[in-house]
């Protein structure tokens, strides 16, 4: 019996052959080529693989170009995901308590929680269902345009991350019994046909908070909606009712759970400290779910899907050439945070070091795989209280978390003030003009603005996707107040290309930056002069993005005058001249600034 899902748009839709349906039915996806679709049926297209991940060397070769992050290799990476993945399985009771209640089929829709360690959704698929069907949808909006600028609303490089992400999530599925079926479409056509086809009970996947994913999981539903899923015969051989397959979201994106906050979400205080104080004197943090070695079995399916090549999502592949290169996947996420605490011993001396800006081990770089979910904020809790115990406790073990509840604080952000995060006057609602001159916006995006470490940072941006949270707030300050440039225009290029981009840290962040965010005391200035001075004192930084300043003395790479480009704009305060020296504005922004508390923008 052949099932085809009608729909009258021109998106690919799913085709599935089965045979009569009973317990050991088998699910065969038919793979279309070039032929043109029936008139009323679209299809979802597997797509082939893409290409491999190119290893360069690592930095401790003087010839590198590039420095992997994690700098491990492959065998090494396995070894240390393996040994994780090993003190986090399951005992034997939980295998006893799932044979007694697991029945029929349940689908895990992975969304942005790309990883096997502490996702709950995979954790409850298993434990109520006798099969399980872990499936991703390549969402063609997900390589679109920005909302206001049309940017491409994922970058290359992001999108080559989150392949690798994808690759390693179905390997480690793999492993523990299972496999992770891909299809090209949207997840309000793919899932419900899914749900049909397979009968599945329940649909379980990550909640999110943010409009375009609240939008996509609400038409979700109602596509499930109009699903409905005869119920198994009981003893007596008849059938009483008929089942819709219901979508159960579940939290998992944040250190600290939502419901256990002591206040509601949309009563979030507006102020970060009393957020922090109140969490961490009134929460715990729940422990990591732990998974049984096996997960399987998947319903039977002949052909999984492979993953696009960049060129069918519409992207030119380009490796990064300098800087660091990001290792997608769970198993480099779980190998970074080993090589950082543990093998490096980095842990120690973070809070020290935290604001540097050349090279991988200034910070814990975690950030892309928070965004992608490939790690978990509770597991790198745990870790960091095993540091703890197991070596020493001390301000900078302390202020990894500390970070990480600023994370947690934009996400709840995010459920509490809505769209008004991507408003232009933002959560306050400030009435201000902003100027989108685009010869402006197009020299900082280039870094051609005259100022080598607002040019440095975001060619470092383009070329590998990352920026230092330093330098993350010293390019909005500049953009916002220097250049009077529209916020959203910094916020959607950074969306465009940020391996950890999420909209909660992302449009968060570039609200309190331009001062239209939920806390006016945010409102700040970073003076260039003083940055430079103080994070990039010998210019080593600006000279290894900007090769044509090495040659300059020292103390003149990031003020050196006519022997740069012209600056594109003049300083609103503090000039280039007086580097150890601040008027008393700009003064009053820094010392403002220390005393908030060291605002992040994502977890590094």
């Amino acid at each position: 019996m052949a099932i085809l899902l009608s729909r009258a748009t021109t998106l690919s839709l799913l085709s599935l052959k089965t045979t009569i349906p009973s317990s050991n039915s088998t699910f065969t996806f038919i793979l279309f080529t070039n032929q043109a679709p029936p008139p009323t049926t679209t299809r979802i297209l597997p797509l082939s693989n893409p290409s491999p991940v190119t290893m360069s060397t690592t930095a401790s070769s003087s010839s590198a170009m590039y420095q992997l992050v994690p700098e491990q290799g492959g065998n090494e990476m396995e070894r240390v995901a393996d040994h994780t993945f090993g003190r986090y399985t399951s005992s034997t009771h939980i295998i006893k308590k799932r044979s007694s209640s697991g029945k029929g089929t349940s689908i895990v829709w992975f969304r942005n929680d790309l990883r096997v360690l502490d996702n709950e959704a995979l954790y409850k698929a298993w434990l109520t269902s006798q099969t399980v069907l872990p499936v991703y949808c390549v969402d063609p909006r997900l390589f679109a345009t920005t909302y206001h600028f049309g940017f491409p609303k994922t970058g290359v490089l992001r999108a080559q991350f989150l392949l690798e992400c994808l690759a390693d999530l179905r390997k480690n599925l793999i492993k523990r019994g299972l496999n992770l079926l891909i299809l090209h479409g949207k997840p309000e056509d793919i899932i419900p046909s899914l749900a049909k086809a397979f009968g599945a009970h329940t649909v379980y996947a990550q909640k999110e908070s943010c409009s375009e994913e609240l939008n996509v999981e609400r038409s979700v539903i109602r596509g499930l909606q109009q699903v409905v899923i005869p119920c198994p015969e009981e003893s007596t051989g008849v059938t009483n009712s008929n089942n819709v397959p219901k979508l159960q979201l579940i939290w998992g994106a944040t250190m600290y759970h939502i419901d256990d906050l002591p206040f509601d979400a949309t009563c979030l205080p507006d102020v970060y400290t009393q957020f922090r104080k109140t969490v961490e004197g009134q929460c715990s943090i729940r422990t990591c779910i732990k998974l049984p070695a096996s997960l399987g079995p998947p319903p039977a399916i002949e052909d999984w899907g492979c993953l696009p090549s960049l060129e069918q999502l519409g992207l030119r592949s380009r490796n990064v050439s300098k800087g660091m290169k990001f290792v997608g996947g769970e198993t480099a996420a779980l190998s970074r945070v080993y090589e950082y605490f543990w093998k490096k011993d980095l842990l120690k001396v973070y809070k020290e070091t935290r604001n540097g800006m050349l090279g991988p081990d200034y910070s814990t770089k975690f950030s892309p795989w928070l965004a992608s979910g490939s790690l978990s904020p509770r597991f790198i809790h745990e870790e960091v209280k095993r540091y703890e115990n197991e070596r020493q406790a001390n301000s900078s073990t302390y202020w990894v978390l500390f970070e990480l509840i600023w994370r947690d604080y934009f996400r709840f952000l995010s459920v509490k003030y809505g769209n008004s995060l991507f408003h232009l006057g933002g959560p306050r609602k400030v009435q201000r003009s902003w100027s989108r001159d685009e010869n402006l916006f197009e020299s900082w995006k280039n870094g051609c603005t005259g100022y080598p470490l607002i040019d440095a940072n975001m060619k470092e941006l383009s070329t590998t996707g990352f920026m230092s949270n330093r330098g993350r707030q010293i390019a909005c300050s500049f953009l916002v107040r220097d250049m009077s440039i529209d916020w959203r225009m910094g916020a959607e290029w950074f969306e465009t290309c940020l391996l950890d981009y999420d909209p909660c840290s992302n449009y968060g962040n570039w609200t309190y930056g331009s001062g239209v965010g939920n806390d006016p005391r945010e409102d700040r200035y970073f003076s260039i002069p003083k940055q430079a001075q103080t994070y990039d004192p010998e210019g080593e930084y600006v000279a290894y993005w900007l090769p044509q300043l090495r040659a300059i003395p020292k103390d003149k790479r990031n003020f050196p005058g006519n022997l740069y480009i012209p600056q594109i704009v003049p300083l609103k305060y503090g000039t280039a001249g007086r580097h150890n020296k601040e008027d008393k504005s700009s003064g009053r922004a820094r010392r403002a600034n220390e005393r908030a508390g060291e605002r992040r923008w994502n977890r590094r």
